[in-house]
């Protein structure tokens, strides 16, 4: 454990002028409020807001921020209150530990609704103040490293994705690499050991087999910067982390072997004009590879991350990545916002927030209006991890401006993004001077003109194919405020039918002695309800007329079907909720055989004569049969809660031809908990055989998860989702 003089000295060497009698009267304050307490670990319970304490150290943040660390946890753990805190040290750290305190657990809430409250709060106070993003994310860290003395092991996945899924990619959006990346692979390690241990593997015998060919080249390099005329500079290779060549592996579609990047070659050199001449001399002495290149330094990422990266056919013909970037862009590379962290600069100054408002915490504003929009806190959760995700496409307004958006982005996204006017009132778009659909999905270097009309109004299928979270929330806010009238005067006429049925004449007055039975504190929201769907008009006729009615199916379905709304959650024909949302009740629907939809799927629905509704993937090759039907086109999606829905997805795998191979590759699904259906083999020869496998899953994230630890198995030569 770090004593008091060693963190007070640490501190002091990086900022002489900070106040070491708060550092210490903070030491002493949580050392004696946690006393005798213990971690999972068997340490003292002190020894973590110590170690968090020394993270920040590392990024040389201030006193204040240090003295927060080791006070985060009196407020949540021990008997210390927000008003012991102010009374000792301060207005200031009591909002800084304000801040990182967790909520307690609220009562009668689910796990979802409790990380979603939290992160809700942090959200908060981080845009009041950074540090306490700073200070979280070193507490998270050190939680991850001590995260294997947690003995449920429900308790420590549930902690690592939220890392993952959370504070991996906070961590990515104010530039801090290293800790990014340090959260990300002990989340793998937890996640997926034993796909985390090939990769390593793999990467050991990489490591030991190439280490001379990996000087060789740097030396290579050197000497063609050198001939170029660059003096000081600094090269060396770096590895790729475990979980980002799963990564690849996953979303690339690609197998271990060909990676092209696991190790890259990083040139540091003095300025930016150093940069483009070092840029110049690699791509005169090799040739590049196409698609690979990118700037950087002239088009930063929101997180102010600069460097040119680009891909060539280098010494001994062999694919490797180069990164190019000054000392400054390197540091910024490195620590991100603690890089140029302004609170050491103008601490005591009264106006802090130009540290806030630079461009790169546009996001921050960005999430902060998801939070105004959202209806619950686990709405507003879903929608912010949308939103955090890293930036790959770049794109133009007709002004000139740069807008960054996730991969997948449409122009949709991209109104939102200008002004959430801008998106309400958008009904067309142009990419680079052509009409486009609103569907189509922006590329890199795409200049985007949106097209308004003052009397547009979003429209629900928007949700269908915009990615980031702030269109989502934008959207969803509107379709609730249009959709509740709809709901209510549909649950009036579904009430006043079934009333009529039933010999009764209705009245609202009627149901409102009901309302306490229903849980309802208006009889607006239960019509609301009925109309909706989620409360049946059955179970209110029986309470206020007081008899149970015949329901047939058929007639169920007739009179849904003459009253279905486009907002409606329909039900199947079983009473079970359908998992596909524009259909009317009563449909019948199949999955196609040909290219197995399941959910994170874009898909369609074909009318098939005699069968219903046929579901597809939008990449369907059969779909071509009905280029000519358009008529036979219907615009689907997928219900949102399918928590235990399990669909087919399968999946073409090459398998060396050796003993125990099939055992690895059903252990491995069985591990992360798909259900094998069908299981065919389909070539054989002396070394492989080729397999065709039906695994049932949740989702497509479900699906990708095995494929990734499928392909870190060296018997799996090729893994890919097949389809006829």
């Amino acid at each position: 454990m770090i004593r008091q003089y060693e963190l007070v000295e640490k501190v002091k060497s990086y900022d002489p002028d900070a106040d070491e009698d708060l550092i210490n009267r903070a030491y002493v304050f949580a050392m004696k409020a946690h006393g005798a307490q213990k971690r999972a670990s068997g340490d003292p319970y002190f020894s973590h807001p110590v170690e968090v304490a020394y993270k920040l150290t590392q990024f040389k943040l201030d006193a204040a921020s240090i003295v927060t660390a080791l006070l985060h946890d009196t407020v949540e753990d021990t008997e210390v209150t927000l008003e012991d805190i102010e009374n000792s040290f301060g207005k200031e750290i009591r909002g800084l530990v304000d801040g990182v305190t967790k909520l307690s657990r609220l009562e009668g809430k689910s796990e979802n609704m409790n990380q979603a409250e939290n992160f809700r709060k942090l959200l908060i106070a981080m845009s009041e103040d950074l540090r306490v993003l700073l200070v979280k994310l070193a507490d998270r860290l050190h939680n991850m490293e001590t995260l294997k003395h947690i003995k449920k092991p429900e308790k420590r996945q549930r902690i690592a994705r939220e890392t993952a899924e959370i504070y991996a990619p906070l961590a990515e959006r104010i530039g801090m690499r290293n800790l990014k990346e340090s959260l990300q692979d002990l989340a793998f390690a937890e996640l997926y050991p034993e796909a985390r241990e090939s990769i390593v593997t793999r990467l050991n015998f990489l490591r030991e087999a190439g280490q001379a060919e990996l000087e060789k080249t740097v030396n290579i390099i050197r000497k063609r910067l050198e001939e170029a005329g660059l003096k000081d500079f600094t090269i060396h290779g770096r590895e790729k982390t475990p979980f980002s060549i799963w990564k690849k592996m996953e979303t690339k579609n690609v197998e271990f072997e060909q990676l092209s990047d696991i190790i890259a070659f990083r040139i540091i050199v003095d300025g930016i004009p150093e940069c483009y001449q070092a840029l110049g001399a690699i791509h005169a002495e090799w040739h590049t590879i196409p698609g690979r290149f990118k700037d950087y330094i002239s088009t930063p990422k929101s997180n102010g991350y600069q460097s040119i990266h680009t891909a060539i056919l280098g010494p001994g013909q062999q694919r490797i990545e180069i990164q190019i970037r000054s000392k400054e862009m390197e540091e910024i590379a490195e620590y991100g916002l603690a890089a140029h962290w302004a609170y050491k600069q103008s601490r005591g100054s009264s106006d802090n927030g130009s540290t806030r408002d630079g461009k790169q915490f546009r996001w921050i504003r960005e999430l902060l209006e998801i939070l105004e929009k959202s209806s619950n806190p686990e709405e507003f959760l879903e929608n912010t991890k949308l939103e955090m995700y890293n930036d790959q496409v770049f794109c133009f307004t007709p002004k000139g401006d740069i807008l960054a958006f996730p991969r997948g982005a449409t122009p949709v996204d991209f109104a939102y993004a200008v002004h959430s006017g801008v998106g309400d009132k958008c009904v067309g778009a142009k990419i680079n001077g052509r009409i486009v659909p609103l569907r189509t999905r922006l590329k890199n270097g795409d200049q985007v003109e949106i097209i308004t009309s003052k009397t547009q109004t979003p429209s629900p299928s928007w949700e269908r194919f915009v990615v980031t979270g702030k269109a989502k929330s934008e959207i969803r806010k509107f379709v609730r405020t249009q959709q509740r009238a709809e709901y209510i005067n549909l649950g009036r006429a579904v009430l006043a039918k079934t009333f009529k049925q039933e010999g009764e004449e209705f009245n609202e007055k009627l149901i409102e002695p009901h309302l306490p039975q229903f849980n309802k504190k208006s009889v607006e929201d239960l019509l609301a309800e009925v109309g909706e769907g989620v409360l049946s008009r059955q179970q209110v006729a029986e309470i206020v007329i007081g008899q149970k009615k015949d329901t047939s199916a058929n007639a169920v379905g007739s009179m849904l079907s003459s009253l279905s709304s486009p907002f409606r959650k329909k039900k199947s024909g079983h009473g079970t909720p359908m998992p596909i949302k524009g259909l009317i009740p009563g449909m019948a629907i199949h999955f196609a055989g040909c290219c197995h939809p399941i959910p994170g799927d874009r898909i369609v629905g074909i009318v098939t004569t005699g069968k219903g509704i046929t579901i597809h993937t939008m990449e369907c090759e059969t779909l071509e049969n009905y280029s000519d039907a358009p008529e036979r086109w219907i615009d689907v999606a997928w219900e949102h809660d399918q928590a235990d829905a399990r669909h087919i997805g399968r999946l073409r795998a090459q398998v060396s031809h050796e003993p125990a191979a099939l055992a690895t590759v059903t252990n491995v699904i069985a591990k992360e908990n798909g259900n094998i259906s069908n299981f065919k083999i389909v070539n054989r020869s002396t070394d492989f055989f080729e397999i065709l496998i039906d695994i049932e899953v949740h989702d497509l994230r479900h699906l990708n998860n095995i494929i990734a630890n499928l392909r870190s198995k060296e018997v799996v030569q090729s893994v890919e989702r097949y389809q006829t």
